[in-house]
């Protein structure tokens, strides 16, 4: 059995991401990026949605890869139910069909096996996948220049895809995945790549040290590309960067011993990043 499919509109796509800090930041964009961003975003959730289904492995292969049929449909002129939001994004900011086919390849990694304790090559290349090619479609649409734009798509989706790991290590550990690299696990003298002992062990500090430093230091590139681009074209990722860095830091102040409450940005505090990037 195949996982069900939905067929979005605008206004679906949007209030699928209300309350998350990726609508926050995209509601300060003029409305056609806007409408492109949640076209992108739905696009999004609807195959991690397959990914993250309770159905047999066979059956999600086959949605990802009627999602991938539909794609290549999409860019030869034939839309589908649910490709239909992204036909204006596609035609109008010369989004790349390669980089959606890589999204549905990241989440088919998911899907293939659960994925635990991959090295560190194949976890940069699954951050490469669902957030960095995430990034690459969302760059144009933002409108900055190319090489700019895929470094920043490079580092910035890798920092916010690393800090999501280290945010939902108990969410992950319960259904069997484990994102943390097996040389990292080494390194603090962690044998087991059982998820749930992972995430149980005293050791999982120093484990988590070496996302925080790459987290970090993607960051800072991310940091160096917006500081020499348009204001205007780099408003909504500074945004997306502020939060996602603030909850990385929170998460390093708070330690990685269980238990491990989730961190939450007060509504102030995300009113004030808001008007510090988009007004200020």
């Amino acid at each position: 059995m195949s996982a069900r499919v939905t067929q979005p509109d605008s206004t679906s796509n949007a209030n699928r991401a209300s309350g998350s800090s990726f609508y926050t930041a995209m509601r300060i964009l003029p409305k056609a990026q806007r409408d492109a961003m949640f076209a992108i975003y739905g696009f999004c959730r609807q195959v991690d949605d397959v990914a993250d289904s309770p159905e047999p492995r066979d059956g999600r292969l086959a949605e990802l890869a009627a999602w991938r049929i539909d794609i290549k449909a999409l860019y030869a002129g034939r839309v589908t139910a649910r490709t239909r939001d992204l036909a204006e994004p596609v035609r109008d900011y010369g989004l790349d069909q390669a980089d959606f086919l890589t999204v549905i390849d990241g989440m088919e990694m998911d899907v293939v096996a659960d994925i635990r304790a991959p090295m560190w090559s194949e976890l940069d290349l699954y951050c490469d996948r669902v957030a960095s090619a995430v990034g690459r479609l969302s760059v144009k649409i933002f409108g900055l220049e190319t090489k700019p734009g895929r470094q920043l798509a490079h580092h910035l989706g890798r920092a916010l895809q690393l800090t999501n790991i280290l945010r939902d290590l108990d969410e992950d550990a319960e259904v069997g995945r484990l994102y943390l690299p097996q040389e990292a696990l080494v390194h603090a003298g962690i044998e087991s790549t059982d998820p749930s002992a992972v995430v149980a062990s005293p050791r999982l500090d120093r484990a988590c040290a070496q996302l925080i430093e790459a987290a970090r230091s993607h960051f800072d590139k991310a940091h160096q590309i917006m500081s020499l681009a348009s204001r205007r074209t780099v408003r909504a990722p500074r945004i997306m960067g502020e939060v996602y860095r603030l909850i990385l830091e929170r998460m390093v102040t708070r330690g990685f011993a269980p238990p491990r409450p989730p961190i939450r940005l007060g509504r102030l505090r995300l009113v004030w990043i808001i008007m510090r990037y988009a007004f200020i």
